[in-house]
């Protein structure tokens, strides 16, 4: 059987691809187990400076296998206890493969094309940014099943979007084409090659000082709807870190010199 989701990396960039194609990527148990496994372990590989996540075959990710939904109906399968936290985390298992790439210290990027409807659309806004193309389907669609979205997206649409255009979003269940969801600031680009795009970007970003990039999410991440006074002062600890260390004299030494770069990543 093939891996759930497949990892590759290669010059610091790891490429991510969920990989049940003919099921459009739909999430069934075992997928959400695949992808909490996968965000796990890129959280502990020191030389991956960007991640892209993506989908095999048609589609980014259709949301939640219709066969695990009819098998907790038809009491094959019980419902999840999911106020149960994952490996003492502030999510449960569920949550996590959607929030975890936001916990990840380093940039993560999206590819979407096909659909990202339900838990694939929250999945998608876990990243830091997002490509699409034109038709790519986004929903969050929770709704038409007499349900809320659970997958952590209250927690990362706030980021992009207002509190009334997350409402409508929810309350309705409406599908947006990519240029409307870029509209709509769920998406940051469109293009006809999202992956092509991503692996682009990624490639840059991770050209920068690792220690930078790093301390930028976390300063973005934990101070952006927080009180000034504690970002302020998140701004000056960072910085004071990373003043004289060996990667910030490296790209000063670059700078001066033309020469590319030779960033060290953190053990």
């Amino acid at each position: 059987m093939n891996e759930l989701v497949k990892i590759s990396i290669a010059d610091h960039v790891a490429d991510v691809r969920f990989n049940r194609p003919k099921k459009y990527n739909a999430l069934s148990f075992d997928m959400i187990d695949a992808i909490a496994d996968a965000i796990n372990r890129l959280a502990k590989e020191p030389g991956v400076r960007v991640v892209v996540i993506s989908g095999e075959g048609k589609s980014f990710c259709a949301g939640l296998d219709v066969e695990n939904f009819a098998a907790l109906l038809s009491g094959e399968k019980s419902f999840p206890n999911l106020t149960q936290r994952y490996q003492n985390r502030i999510t449960n298992i569920y949550q996590h493969v959607g929030y975890g790439w936001k916990e990840l210290p380093v940039p993560v990027i999206a590819a979407i094309h096909g659909v990202a409807l339900g838990g694939g659309f929250q999945i998608a806004m876990g990243a830091d940014i997002r490509f699409s193309t034109p038709e790519a389907k986004l929903s969050l669609m929770e709704m038409r099943w007499g349900l809320i979205p659970d997958m952590s997206v209250t927690q990362t649409i706030r980021d992009f979007v207002p509190m009334d255009v997350a409402k409508e979003l929810i309350f309705t269940g409406k599908v947006v084409k990519g240029e409307e969801a870029l509209r709509l600031n769920l998406v940051t680009h469109v293009c006809e090659k999202p992956l092509e795009e991503a692996m682009a970007l990624a490639r840059e970003i991770a050209s920068k000082s690792p220690d930078a990039v790093r301390a930028a999410k976390k300063l973005i991440n934990e101070v952006w709807h927080g009180d000034s006074a504690r970002g302020l002062m998140m701004e000056s600890e960072l910085m004071m870190a990373l003043m004289g260390s060996p990667n910030q004299l490296e790209a000063v030494n670059a700078n001066f010199t033309g020469q590319p770069p030779k960033f060290k990543d953190p053990v």
